[in-house]
């Protein structure tokens, strides 16, 4: 089974879809490959507050599942990505959706139920 990482939407909407390349977290890992993404409980921030008139945004966010799958290639310090915030980076490539299945989720990596 691979591993799962949780990311709170809209973020993880955003990886999914192709448009996030970067995952930032306070915390470095020596993993690397393919992963689960998914979609925490909660919503980060408000969901009436979309930045990005570019990218269509859903009617709706999927919430505690897995909603996608993506390759992490390396965990950076700094970026020239617009996504990049830090203090760490994990370097995401080759992400696609999935269809969603409800699961819990856990801090860090972690296999899912």
């Amino acid at each position: 089974t691979p591993k799962a990482l949780s990311i709170q939407q809209p973020w993880s909407f955003l990886i999914v879809s192709g448009f996030k390349d970067i995952e930032n977290r306070s915390w470095p890992t020596t993993f690397r490959g393919r992963f689960l993404i998914h979609a925490g409980k909660r919503y980060d921030g408000d969901r009436r507050d979309w930045d990005w008139p570019e990218i269509l945004k859903p009617p709706d966010f999927a919430l505690g599942g897995i909603v996608g799958e993506a390759e992490l290639i390396d965990c950076v310090t700094k970026s020239d990505s617009l996504w990049f915030c830090g203090p760490y980076g994990f370097v995401i490539r080759n992400a696609r959706p999935l269809p969603f299945k409800a699961c819990r989720g856990a801090l860090g990596f972690f296999t899912p139920s």
